[in-house]
């Protein structure tokens, strides 16, 4: 079995488990849709600590100067934090807000690398921030994040 489907089949399992407590017949699709379309691929996950991501640059991504569009970077870094806020707190989480450095334009044709780490994790919220690689191994964005703990 893969590292994603071990990463995937946890989340459904703390998924489930926080709806039986809720006494809640909720449904939760896993991977998500969006994770699937930017073709995500999980390569590492460090128990409640990190999570590393890579994803293509595909085509259909590219701004009108043939570089990664801002807002589909801003996807892959959610495509990265929701997984691991998830695993983290072993229940729903939603974004309060995310900042991003954009630091040099994203090709298409290439493959980025996004790892997100846990900073600080409150009793409601948490911290995390990630940096984005291409396949160069050259810093192309970083991001920080806080993260509301849903009950």
């Amino acid at each position: 079995m893969s590292i994603q489907q071990d990463v995937f089949d946890q989340m459904n399992k703390d998924f489930q488990a926080f709806l039986e407590k809720k006494n809640s017949k909720g449904k939760i699709e896993l991977p998500p849709k969006v994770f699937l379309d930017m073709q995500g691929e999980i390569l590492e996950y460090e128990r409640k600590k990190m999570l590393k991501v890579a994803f293509p640059i595909l085509e259909r991504y590219a701004n009108p100067m043939g570089n990664m569009q801002g807002g589909v970077v801003a996807a892959a870094f959610d495509n990265t934090f929701g997984p691991l806020s998830f695993l983290i707190a072993c229940r729903p989480v939603t974004t309060l807000d995310m900042n991003i450095n954009y630091i040099r334009p994203i090709p298409i044709n290439d493959r980025i690398t996004i790892t997100a780490k846990l900073i600080v994790r409150g009793f409601s919220t948490m911290n995390m921030s990630a940096e984005c690689y291409n396949s160069k191994d050259r810093l192309m964005a970083s991001a920080t994040t806080n993260m509301l703990v849903l009950s």
